[in-house]
C-alpha cells in the first residue's frame, strides 16, 4: 500500500508540476502494475480464508485447482 501510495502522490506531483506526457504515462503504468499486484493477493487471500476450508475436509484436487486458479490469477494480472 505504501509502493502504492507513494506512486500515486508521484503522479500527483507530476501533474501538479506540467510534468511531461511520457513521464505521466510511465507513472501511471507503475501504478496500475502494483494495483494488479495488489489485487492478484486479495484474490489469492479470500481464496485460500473464505473458499477452501481450513480443517481436513479440504481435498487434495481442490487445493491443486486453487494453486493453479492463483497462478492463472497472477499471470493475469502481471
Amino acid at each position: 500500500m505504501k509502493r502504492i501510495k507513494g506512486q500515486v502522490e508521484a503522479i500527483e506531483r507530476s501533474l501538479d508540476g506540467q510534468g511531461e506526457c511520457e513521464e505521466i504515462l510511465q507513472l501511471v503504468a507503475s501504478c496500475r502494475g502494483a494495483l494488479n499486484g495488489l489485487m492478484a493477493e486479495l484474490i489469492e487471500g479470500h481464496l485460500r480464508f473464505h473458499v477452501l476450508t481450513t480443517d481436513k475436509r479440504t481435498l487434495p484436487a481442490q487445493l491443486e485447482a486453487a494453486d493453479e486458479l492463483i497462478a492463472v490469477v497472477k499471470r493475469y494480472f502481471n
